[in-house]
């Protein structure tokens, strides 16, 4: 175990690993799985994954299904609205905010993210793809330092997030949201209200093929 994982609580390594199986797809939404199934995933113990659990829970990225089983919500049309309202008034403005604090060193890092997201969707590497995605968006969104809207952001990820991944499974990789080079260019120029456009024209591109799975389903 590396020196830095080591330092971290067991409990909250193990929340984080199960937070991530939700926000990359791992688990798809409707499908139950076992506790014990989780304890032997993650090779932690009941504790810390039943804390874990509980946490997702009151996030609302898992459901309780009875007989020792959890799922990650299904995402109705209703539910994708009040998803789509809520990303669209706050991340923009996280990267409004950023955009004025962001130093070089953040601005570099920013784009190689964006190098792992093009590497990953030209490769159809989801999972990847997803990962990339989410370090990208939350590398710039905690330059702003608005820790209340940052975690508003962090909540409705893991809510939209497995349905992103259901609608890659299904249209492939040309479904995948990514206007960061435009992001970038924005950050490069100095233009703030750039940059939030090309956020918000990001998760609009990414919430409207969910809309539009969600309609076509059977």
């Amino acid at each position: 175990m590396p020196e830095e994982t080591r330092k971290i609580p067991s409990h909250e390594v193990t929340y984080a690993q199960l937070r991530d199986m939700i926000l990359y797809g791992h688990l798809a939404p409707g499908q139950p799985v076992t506790i014990q199934g989780l304890i032997t995933d993650l090779g932690a113990g009941m504790t810390p994954v039943r804390e874990a659990i509980r946490r997702l829970t009151a996030e609302g990225a898992l459901l309780p299904q009875g007989n020792r089983r959890v799922a990650v919500p299904e995402l109705s049309a209703e539910m994708l609205d009040q998803v789509a309202f809520a990303r669209l008034a706050i991340e923009p403005k996280l990267a409004e905010l950023a955009a004025r604090r962001l130093t070089p060193a953040q601005i570099d890092r920013l784009e190689a993210i964006d190098g792992a997201v093009n590497r990953a969707i030209d490769a159809g590497k989801l999972s990847d793809y997803l990962a990339a995605n989410h370090a990208f968006h939350f590398a710039l969104y905690e330059a702003a330092e608005a820790p209340v809207l940052l975690d508003l952001a962090r909540s409705l990820w893991l809510r939209a997030g497995p349905s992103l991944r259901a609608v890659l499974d299904r249209f492939g990789r040309d479904a995948a949201p990514d206007l960061h080079r435009e992001a970038i260019a924005a950050i490069r120029a100095g233009d703030s209200k750039a940059l939030a456009s090309a956020i918000e024209r990001d998760i609009q591109q990414g919430v409207d093929h969910v809309r539009q799975a969600l309609a076509d389903a059977p």
